[in-house]
């Protein structure tokens, strides 16, 4: 089951967090924001389908996100959690811990932003349109 999310890269996509990577819907991303990877998503946690989230509740679903941008493409996989929530109207976050709040998509994630294909990283810093798909197996 997938969620697909459509996104844009942004001039200050810098990749550098070594915990968490985030996709929002915010228009803009200042230089902190070094985990963001993509901003103006056309879509939040809270958008995805009822069946969609509870697959993702299942502490043994695998969960792999797989970014797509300026002909470069990265996956990264972790695991649902019965805790997620997919409430937030503004941001999906990923993490490689176990940590869950309402942000939360995937959790115990194998790499954060700085774990990204660099070339990836440079085709979202020129601004490049991002597809984002959250795949639940």
């Amino acid at each position: 089951m997938d969620e697909v999310i459509r996104a844009r890269g942004h001039e200050n996509v810098s990749a550098e967090h070594a915990s968490t990577f985030e996709v929002t819907t915010d228009d803009y991303l200042t230089p902190a924001g070094d985990c963001i990877l993509a901003v103006e998503a056309d879509r939040a946690p809270a958008d995805f389908d009822p069946e969609f989230v509870e697959a993702c509740r299942d502490a043994d679903a695998t969960i792999t996100v797989t970014i797509e941008a300026g002909g470069y493409a990265e996956s990264v996989t972790g695991r649902g959690d019965p805790d997620l929530e997919f409430a937030n109207e503004r941001s999906a976050v990923g993490r490689t811990s176990e940590y869950v709040d309402d942000r939360t998509v995937v959790v115990d994630s194998e790499f954060a932003a700085e774990g990204f294909d660099r070339d990836l990283v440079a085709a979202l810093a020129d601004g490049a349109e991002a597809t984002v798909t959250i795949t639940v197996e």
